[in-house]
């Protein structure tokens, strides 16, 4: 079986925010021109996301869950959170919701902070300690996870 990495369910949740927009209009919570500053928290989401993913490239360290890093990646903004990706990722899922102004686009955001925080962070952190030990728990108590 094919296993499903972040970046899928990031796609994921964005079509279930998109469609819950549209298939439970239940109440409209995020008017005209406010909706719009969905845009700002889309492009810094995707910012964020951006160059996390290059200093991992810079870094030569697996994006893959799966894999266990070479690298304990703790400049730029994993200064300030430990998962810039999925809080970038999160951030554009909220300012989708935002720019739609639904209630039921919510959805999407909270299947994904979900999923990512139940499946996917404890294996990534698994891995963190086993390879790095010590610092990595030194760095887990210094940074938050999100922020």
């Amino acid at each position: 079986m094919k296993r499903i990495y972040p970046p899928m369910y990031f796609k994921i949740s964005l079509a279930v925010t998109i469609a819950a927009h549209f298939l439970i209009p239940v109440l409209t919570i995020i008017h005209s021109p406010y909706n719009y500053f969905g845009i700002v928290l889309i492009i810094i989401g995707l910012m964020l996301n951006i160059w996390s993913d290059r200093i991992f490239k810079k870094e030569n360290n697996p994006i893959s869950p799966d894999q266990k890093p070479r690298v304990l990646i703790n400049y730029g903004p994993f200064k300030i959170s430990r998962n810039p990706m999925y809080f970038g990722m999160a951030l554009a899922l909220l300012g989708t919701a935002v720019l739609l102004g639904s209630a039921g686009s919510s959805i999407g955001l909270l299947f994904f902070i979900f999923w990512i925080e139940k499946f996917i962070i404890p294996i990534e952190e698994r891995h963190l300690a086993e390879v790095f030990g010590n610092e990595y728990i030194a760095y887990k108590n210094k940074v938050r996870g999100w922020i």
